[in-house]
């Protein structure tokens, strides 16, 4: 059963992006999954997302994305939403895995811009729309032309949201101004892929996050949206200025690399990484737990 859901909130609040959590061999580690998630709830996480970029989406197979949604739900299903990342940049590639997903029982989906092949805004809004169109489930967009290339344009958002299952962006832009206007004109439900952005987009209207460093400081995450809502914007700022050291910290290389890096050094389930990402060096291990202990993440 799926958890309560708002328009506003189709996804909850606060959610992770998860990582992927492999064996000292490489193999998926389900259990390590599955331990990983039900902490992530417990710590106060509304929802995880599963099989995107930081869950190394990239090198893990269409089978192993379908375990792994599987043994997260078992796990956490009823207490968290469990979005699957489907985006590919190959439309009919993406819709296979959404169908997957929701044969699987996922709550809803994740669909990032195609990359690489850049396609024009009308092949943007085809693809979205042939993936939403695949399956019964909410579909949250994720714009970050960073690494795919190419942003989702205001007006393609326009348009995209007048599908009934497209209900949420996930915003990794990094541009206050554009976001503004889509969600003005849009009514998506704004969610902050930007940790560092993650109140200044409430500001403008977002209504959550879906975070990496909410494998680390998710109940501070928690209270700065709370504050937030309740209107004490002050202790809002003082928890955002709190966290900067652990924004910076986790983003001073690929999140993934760093993420992992931290989850050991915590004792929870992380395992090595899949090439082309490599495990976290000494000298950026010394860094990464000075930048966490200046956040107040105790190790």
């Amino acid at each position: 059963m799926a958890p309560t859901s708002t328009p506003q909130t189709p996804f909850g609040r606060v959610l992770t992006a998860m990582v992927t959590p492999f064996t000292a061999d490489g193999a998926l580690d389900l259990d390590g999954a599955q331990q990983l998630a039900a902490h992530l709830v417990d710590a106060g996480n509304d929802g995880l997302v599963v099989n995107g970029t930081t869950g190394e989406s990239p090198t893990t197979s269409d089978v192993e994305k379908e375990q792994l949604v599987r043994a997260v739900l078992e796990a956490v299903g009823d207490r968290a939403f469990v979005v699957a990342g489907v985006g590919t940049n190959d439309t009919h590639h993406s819709v296979e895995l959404a169908r997957q997903a929701e044969r699987a029982g996922a709550h809803g989906l994740l669909t990032v811009t195609p990359y690489y092949n850049k396609p024009p805004q009308e092949g943007l809004y085809r693809h979205f729309t042939a993936i939403a169109d695949a399956t019964g489930l909410p579909v949250m967009l994720y714009d970050i032309p960073g690494r795919s290339g190419v942003p989702i344009e205001t007006e393609t958002l326009v348009r995209l949201a007048e599908h009934p299952r497209i209900v949420a962006n996930k915003d990794a832009k990094g541009d206050l101004g554009a976001a503004s206007w889509a969600i003005s004109r849009s009514g998506l439900a704004w969610y902050s892929g930007d940790d560092m952005l993650n109140l200044p987009l409430l500001s403008v209207g977002a209504v959550g996050f879906v975070s990496v460093v909410g494998h680390l400081v998710s109940p501070e995450l928690r209270a700065l949206l709370e504050a937030y809502l309740s209107g004490d914007t002050h202790k809002a700022t003082e928890i955002h200025q709190k966290l900067l050291p652990v924004f910076t910290g986790v983003f001073r290389t690929q999140g993934v690399i760093t993420t992992k890096a931290a989850l050991a050094l915590r004792g929870l389930p992380a395992g090595p990484l899949r090439l082309p990402l490599v495990e976290l060096g000494e000298a950026a291990t010394a860094q990464l737990k000075e930048d966490l202990a200046a956040g107040g993440v105790q190790l």
